[in-house]
């Protein structure tokens, strides 16, 4: 196949465009997908147009622009316009922070028809005519926002469609006509499958941060939402980073598409102004590090990068202890909670926001003066959009990285694909020299801001921790402690007020040991003192006690002991021939008890009756299986 490849001048911001300076052949084989040409222009740094109106952008638009302080365009917006206008594919690469979301967003309402408009028909029904798809709901609030303000001279309807919240508004809105639809897959997808938004008249799709979008678990949500779509649509896709493989997969699904890098062919994937540092550090020393980072005297906003949700919130209310005005954003919280999260960030609130990677793609803070990757990046992919939260619109940052021991091979690997030039993470702890004069911290500077106290919460999570820190070490000091802290906790048991407890026999109140402190029933301590019973006189009692429970049985108890007692005749002949020893056994037992019983004083026996088993009982007692049930059914008569 033979391909055009055309080299665009001009990313330079204020001064005149140049269209297209060379125009060059190349055969570069067949692409998957249909049958199509594809046109790829690079940038090179020389002219680009003044304002929005140089490219011919309508009126309304550039005088919403302008009301916003938004006048000159980026590199990749004077490059995307005038060929997306016309109607073309194309897929747009440009560095993080470099306006892409208004590439596209002028484009949709440049090419969308509103009332008022040629071809405006006031009979047909109000459907959305551009869908733009983003891989996270905050980065759709975003996009939303975006091209409303552009659309607000306009008149264009922008619904934002999200999970997270309830579908009711959403479907409101969607009844009552929109022009633009931006939202996340699955709930656009609900919104389809329930006939409440229909995509027939959507001729413009765009796929923000595309290579998250065809990604491993969205791209078949994706491929179902381009499905409901018409085949003659225009397809945009848009990210800074974009693979190899996610090219090829991207091509499958456009038409003749331009291919636009607003940056040089060897440019690198991050922002030349993002100064960058790689610190190896130790797990339990990161927040002190940390900490005096946020102390620097540059530093305005921060944002910080965890790798799990629990790792996110617990930084968070780490910081928040020690002071600082912190708050988090990751998966476990309600889209409620992470929208005013967000939202104080923004407003200055709070300056400190702890995120997962639900933040990385395309949120746009200003004033965001440094980024902190609390663990190792996954891949490069994930570092430059992390550090790409910084550094945006031509302003200047420093993003800093934590690296564990056991990360750093990952880091050579991001470092080799991005060829950052920074090999060896250097060892730093909190007190290191060189953590002070890299980030500008004043000397002194300590973990926490002067007059923040650690709350009650933050001090048994920390004792917690560490106890589960020791109980994995055998040194006598931490065996010591561990005896130490069960001493504390055996003092505390004892403080507390003893309950009263009264113990039955048989449903009668059996007086307690007199070496326990515990109180006696009312009943136990009005009784007066008997005598100690013979050996005789309890087996006489206990006899007539369940010759008396027999005789009183319930008849649904007798009918439920009844195939018992047939099994235990079954099985008495074959008991007949083990007999012998245990009786011989049982009335060695007896005996000894017997003897002691006789030795036995009224002055030597406490106040709690201990009766030794006697023969008769002994022998009554069966070892058979079925005797016992039969022993636990008298015992439950006599309680009841």
């Amino acid at each position: 196949m033979v391909c055009r490849s055309l080299i665009r001048t001009g990313p330079g911001r204020g001064a005149p465009s140049a269209i297209c300076t060379r125009a060059e052949v190349h055969d570069i084989g067949p692409l998957p997908g249909p049958v199509h040409e594809e046109a790829t222009i690079l940038s090179t740094e020389t002219s680009s147009p003044e304002t929005f109106a140089d490219l011919g952008v309508r009126d309304d638009i550039c005088q919403a622009l302008a009301g916003v302080g938004i006048i000159s365009p980026f590199p990749i917006q004077s490059m995307c316009i005038p060929i997306a206008v016309e109607g073309n594919d194309l897929i747009g690469q440009a560095r993080t922070g470099t306006g892409k979301t208004l590439a596209f967003g002028v484009t949709i309402l440049q090419r969308i028809v509103l009332p008022g408009d040629d071809g405006w028909d006031d009979d047909a029904p109000r459907r959305p005519q551009a869908l733009v798809t983003c891989p996270t709901r905050e980065l759709a609030l975003q996009v939303s926002r975006d091209i409303a303000t552009a659309a607000t001279v306009r008149g264009a309807r922008v619904l934002t469609v999200y999970g997270g919240v309830g579908y009711e508004p959403q479907i409101e809105a969607l009844e009552n006509g929109v022009d633009v639809v931006v939202g996340t897959p699955g709930r656009l997808l609900d919104l389809a499958h329930r006939k409440d938004l229909d995509l027939s008249g959507a001729r413009i799709t765009v796929l923000d941060e595309a290579d998250e979008m065809l990604d491993l678990g969205f791209l078949p949500d994706v491929e179902k939402l381009l499905a409901l779509t018409p085949k003659n649509r225009q397809s945009m896709l848009f990210s800074a980073t974009m693979p190899a493989a996610i090219m090829s997969l991207a091509r499958a699904h456009l038409n003749k598409p331009v291919h636009i890098r607003a940056e040089g062919a060897d440019a690198q994937a991050t922002v030349p102004d993002t100064t960058q540092f790689v610190y190896q550090s130790h797990p339990m020393d990161k927040i002190e590090v940390i900490a005096r980072i946020l102390q620097a005297r540059d530093v305005e906003k921060v944002m910080i990068f965890c790798r799990t949700k629990r790792a996110c919130q617990r930084l968070a209310d780490d910081l928040d202890d020690r002071g600082f005005k912190a708050r988090a954003i990751h998966g476990d919280l309600t889209q409620v909670a992470r929208e005013k999260a967000l939202k104080k960030f923004r407003a200055g609130e709070a300056t400190i926001l702890v995120a997962t990677d639900v933040a990385a793609r395309g949120i746009d803070v200003t004033g965001v003066s440094h980024v902190i990757n609390h663990e190792c990046p996954d891949d490069e992919k994930t570092y430059v959009h992390r550090i790409g939260r910084t550094g945006r619109a031509g302003a200047k940052g420093v993003a800093v990285t934590l690296v564990d021991w056991a990360d750093v091979t990952r880091w050579k690997m991001i470092n080799k694909a991005l060829d950052l030039g920074i090999e060896e993470p250097v060892e730093t702890y909190s007190t290191s020299p060189h953590l002070f004069t890299d980030l500008d911290i004043p000397e002194g500077t300590k973990g926490q801001l002067p007059g923040a106290t650690p709350s009650e919460h933050r001090k048994d999570r920390d004792r917690h921790d560490r106890d589960r820190h020791d109980r994995g070490r055998h040194s006598d000091r931490d065996r010591g402690r561990t005896r130490h802290d069960a001493a504390e906790r055996e003092e505390t048991r004892e403080e507390r007020p003893k309950r009263k407890r009264t113990r039955r026999r048989n449903g009668k109140v059996v007086e307690h040991d007199s070496r326990s402190d515990r109180s006696t029933a009312p009943e136990a301590q009005a009784a007066p003192q008997e005598a100690p019973r013979t050996t005789e006189q309890v087996v006489a009692e206990r006899l007539e006690e369940e010759a008396g429970s027999r005789r009183t049985r319930r008849p649904d108890t007798a009918k439920k002991a009844a195939p018992a007692r047939k099994a235990a005749a079954s099985r008495k002949d074959g008991a007949k021939d083990r007999s012998g020893k245990a009786d011989a056994k049982k009335a060695h037992v007896a005996r000894t008890g017997a003897r002691k019983a006789k030795k036995t004083t009224a002055d030597d026996v406490a106040p709690t009756v201990v009766v030794q088993q006697p023969a008769e009982v002994t022998e009554q007692r069966g070892t058979t299986p079925s005797q016992r049930r039969r022993r636990r059914a008298r015992h439950h008569d006599d309680e009841s």
